[in-house]
């Protein structure tokens, strides 16, 4: 049976956090109110390292952005997103990592509290096609319908990733429990409700919180970008 191998994206296969820079990167076109944005963007991240992100509080922040432009134009933002923060910036060995997955057969799949508008390409970019990420609600179910600004579903966080995982996994006929082998590799211990639930956690590039926990139960430490 298929072995599961999950990922975590931001500060994980990732050496940034691809949130936060898209934050940075609306900054610099001018498009949300700078010295505002910045500050607020520059607090959630830091509550985020710091395990007490209100995620509701931040998606409500977010995915505002999203609701103030049409898909055309926040695409055509995307594409120069990835060009300028994205493409060439991504480490040799999270996509050796990746790749080795792959080559193993393994269904493969980023798991990620960031939203899927800004992530997909991302993740596409490493050769993964499932992700499971926030979803913002959009007007209707058009393909490029506009953004409301807020979330639709489960948000992708902490105990949501269980859910979110769970359900994916179901409309695929598998399940977490029934999998012979499951790989979660994260930086976070926001993620340790996912980390307990797969057969092998790896702390990968892991923020001291999660270190510590790592070397507590003897997981596995992985450093992608020393």
């Amino acid at each position: 049976m298929t072995s599961l191998a999950l990922f975590d994206l931001d500060h994980t296969l990732l050496h940034f956090d691809s949130d936060y820079e898209w934050g940075q990167f609306l900054v610099r076109l001018g498009v949300v109110d700078g010295a505002v944005f910045a500050q607020k963007n520059e607090q959630f991240y830091s509550d985020y390292k710091e395990g007490k992100l209100d995620i509701d509080a931040f998606l409500s922040f977010a995915l505002k952005p999203l609701s103030e432009h049409s898909r055309p134009q926040l695409k055509a933002w995307h594409e120069i997103f990835m060009a300028e923060v994205i493409t060439g910036k991504v480490h040799s060995q999270a996509i050796d990592l990746v790749k080795r997955h792959l080559d193993a057969g393994d269904l493969c799949c980023v798991v990620t509290a960031t939203n899927s508008f800004v992530t997909r390409p991302i993740v596409e970019s490493f050769g993964i096609t499932h992700l499971v990420a926030t979803e913002p609600a959009t007007v209707g179910d058009a393909p490029e319908a506009n953004f409301t600004g807020t979330v639709k579903g489960i948000p992708s966080f902490r105990d949501g990733k269980i859910h979110r995982v769970e359900a994916w996994l179901s409309g695929l006929g598998l399940s977490l429990a029934k999998l012979p082998r499951s790989y979660f590799y994260s930086d976070s211990l926001n993620d340790l409700p996912l980390l307990e639930k797969v057969t092998d956690p790896i702390a990968t590039n892991p923020d001291l919180l999660l270190r510590a926990e790592a070397q507590k139960r003897g997981w596995p430490i992985l450093e992608l970008f020393n």
